[in-house]
């Protein structure tokens, strides 16, 4: 491995002589214990393994990161069998170290560590064997001075054909420790810029729950020694949702890197829950951003291809592409079904349906490039699909998309009423209908990047306004451009089939499609949402379901005016109601309800034995909830107990411990745990109470005042 360069510095608080002994000098003590432990029992043939290097540190005694500032980071030389290969050290995310004048001499760790490593076994291990491995590490310990550390630490290993199980020592451990590991997280949107002196680091929520998360204590670890780990970074609020740190840039540091590398930490977390603690960061720098000194001209990208004439046209290529994406094709077979209606009427009818679906693109187009523009010159860093990050959008857009699908599997028809009042409204109708089908294929196609498209969006997303719109004019032209066609040509349109029987059958099987994206939409905020929110999503698409079938079934031909009346209050109650209940934001807005009254939302740690025990022995009370997905009343127990405010009060106040075993999937562990007790099935809660030998069990179906009465029992 590689190891970063080692600053040499008497001002930084390390002198060449205590250094010069460090390396010198073997220590007399080892103020730090080395091990090698493994998170399985045993191996597979040809399969994966993780295993550590375990540090115990004495009080005040610290090791070294990956970069380590001043320092050395530490090592792993192996000695496998052969047929063996191990990966680096993942590395957990550092602290900062000092000294006692408060002084920063470095970046690494302090108590108990896990460097985890991957091994990978060759397929011809024979089971019932045991394999040894031992490495070489070495390491720096300091405190008020500095000593080197070295052992040989070993391992065996049996091998089975069996599937592994958690080690009993240290499987609970492991899993934590692998589930920290810095990671970049979709939930939150990161890029950078610098000039001579420093790194601008910005740092913004890119879903909606993560708006209600105030990291803190932000710090910047730079993997190849960019930003200067001993100088002060600053972080700024702009008062809305993005964090910027300014981050000096070291002298010592590479001197023209295409990208910020790095792990930022939070001290309360980058999750809802309060875990991953650090971020990765691999970020190009923006361009353009990085000019030698402020009076350096920064250069305007230039578009790809042969200028802007050759970007227009594979913006134009691209736009005709999208009509074969996925997203695009349920709207493209409403289109289709419009025509063939059409089929029949005057070629100047015709073509107005073609030509005002082509202005509800250029406008939804042209919207969506003005949006961008505003939002870019206000600081913003938004993509192509960027509305597709809101999960109140996707939300909506799911609920549209299950309308349609409905509507044209028959459930409902809307405006059977309108049809006595005349030809002009109906006319007027249709074009209103192929302008909105028009706005609806852009809002479906910006996800799409089809493989003409991407070169085109980003010349789009980085040129001047005048430019960005030319591009989005292009793109909406190709995708409007098949039905102008179809339109401006009267014998395309009489090659089309008559309308007939046939188009009933044919009007319910597009619905399929539509039913497949209304899928895709849940499947994405499923992503964007947690459990419970995500569960209100679902039975709130099931409303206003309901709604639409309500107006289908007491709005039909012939119906009387109260019938129908009623028809239309049941559509709006149960679709007004699906909506409330779906909204992504309600979730967030209940917890930033919550913690106003001084009631902060539970966070919820897995269920272990040793998490248990480990808990107990620190004097805690533990509050331990087994469940499942598929368990109805475990539902209901969450939202009526641990929504009521007295309760998230009370567990605040005592710093209780909540652990939850998920059941959804079988677990041999939990079911042992419910058969030690009796149980076979949950829910089932359990208090374990400081200085008691046994747990108290509540029942079944809980009540607020059920839990707040066992916990307040002498």
């Amino acid at each position: 491995m590689k190891l970063p360069r080692l600053t040499l510095s008497l001002s930084k608080g390390f002198s060449l002589c205590a250094l010069a002994l460090a390396v010198l000098l073997p220590a007399a003590r080892a103020h730090v214990q080395a091990s090698l432990v493994a998170a399985d029992a045993s191996i597979q043939p040809g399969k994966p393994f993780t295993v550590a290097l375990r540090f115990v540190h004495e009080p005040h005694w610290h090791t070294y990161w990956l970069n380590p500032g001043t320092g050395l980071a530490t090592t792993l030389a192996w000695k496998l069998p052969p047929g063996f290969t191990a990966g680096e050290i993942q590395w957990p995310a550092p602290v900062v170290l000092k000294d006692h004048t408060g002084t920063v001499i470095g970046n690494g760790y302090e108590g108990e560590l896990f460097l985890p490593v991957t091994i990978t076994a060759p397929a011809n291990l024979k089971p019932g064997t045991t394999v040894d491995f031992s490495a070489a590490a070495e390491w720096l310990m300091c405190e008020e001075v500095c000593q080197p550390g070295k052992a040989t630490v070993k391992l065996s290993l049996p091998v089975s054909a069996a599937a592994p199980s958690p080690d009993a020592t240290w499987g609970a451990k492991f899993r934590t420790t692998v589930a920290g590991l810095p990671r970049a997280d979709a939930g939150w949107n990161v890029s950078a810029t610098r000039d001579a002196k420093n790194v601008s680091l910005t740092v913004t929520p890119g879903f909606a729950e993560r708006r209600s998360l105030v990291p803190t204590g932000l710090h910047f670890f730079s993997d190849d020694n960019l930003v200067a780990y001993e100088l002060p970074q600053t972080v700024t609020h702009d008062g809305r949702d993005s964090y910027v740190l300014t981050l000096p840039i070291s002298p010592d540091g590479p001197k023209d890197p295409g990208k910020l590398l790095g792990v930022l930490t939070s001290e309360t977390g980058w999750l809802a829950n309060g875990s991953l603690r650090g971020l990765r960061i691999e970020v190009p720098f923006t361009t353009g951003a990085a000019a030698a000194t402020p009076a350096t001209p920064v250069a305007r990208p230039t578009p790809p291809a042969a200028g802007l004439g050759g970007t227009l046209l594979l913006a134009l290529i691209g736009g005709m592409i999208l009509n074969l994406m996925p997203c695009v094709f349920p709207v493209l077979g409403i289109k289709i079904l419009g025509f063939v209606n059409q089929a029949g009427h005057e070629r100047g009818k015709v073509i107005a349906h073609g030509l005002v679906f082509a202005l509800g693109v250029l406008l939804s187009f042209w919207t969506l490039a003005g949006v961008l523009a505003v939002l870019r010159a206000g600081g913003s860093q938004l993509g192509w699909g960027f509305q597709l990050q809101s999960p109140a959008f996707v939300f909506v857009i799911a609920a549209g998309m299950l309308v349609f699908g409905l509507n044209m599997s028959g459930v409902f028809e809307f405006g059977l009423s309108a049809t006595s009042v005349g030809g002009h409204l109906q006319t007027k109708s249709g074009l209103a209908g192929s302008f909105f089908t028009g706005v609806l294929a852009t809002i479906v196609a910006t996800p799409c990047s089809a493989p003409f498209l991407a070169p085109a969006l980003g010349a789009a997303l980085a040129l001047s306004t005048a430019e960005s719109f030319a591009i989005f004019t292009a793109i909406a032209l190709g995708l409007a451009l098949p039905y102008l066609l179809l339109s401006i040509f009267p014998a395309a349109v009489k090659v089309l089939p008559r309308p007939g029987a046939w188009m009933e059958t044919f009007k319910q099987f597009m619905a399929f499609p539509l039913y497949a994206t209304v899928g895709y939409l849940v499947w994405v905020l499923a992503g964007q949402t947690g459990e419970e929110s995500f569960q209100n999503v679902l039975f709130g698409l099931v409303l206003v379901a309901m709604g639409v079938w309500v107006y289908g079934r007491w709005n039909a031909p012939g119906a009387s005016a109260g019938r129908a009346r009623f028809g239309v209050a049941g559509l709006v109650i149960l679709a007004v109601a699906g909506l409330w209940l779906g909204w992504p934001q309600n979730a967030a807005a209940k917890s930033a309800a919550a913690q106003a009254a001084g009631a902060p939302e539970i966070v919820w740690d897995k269920w272990s034995p040793e998490a248990v025990a480990k808990l107990r022995a620190e004097g805690r009370i533990v509050y331990v909830d087994f469940t499942a997905r598929w368990c109805a009343t475990c539902q209901a127990n969450k939202k009526l107990v641990f929504h009521n405010t007295e309760v998230l009060r009370y567990f605040a106040g005592q710093k209780i411990v909540t652990l939850r075993g998920d059941w959804t999937n079988q677990d041999p562990l939990i079911t042992a745990e419910l058969a030690k007790y009796h149980r076979s099935a949950v829910p089932f809660n359990l208090i374990w109470m400081p200085g008691k030998t046994d747990p108290i069990l509540l029942p079944e179906l809980l009540t607020p005042g059920t839990v707040l009465d066992a916990l307040k029992r002498p």
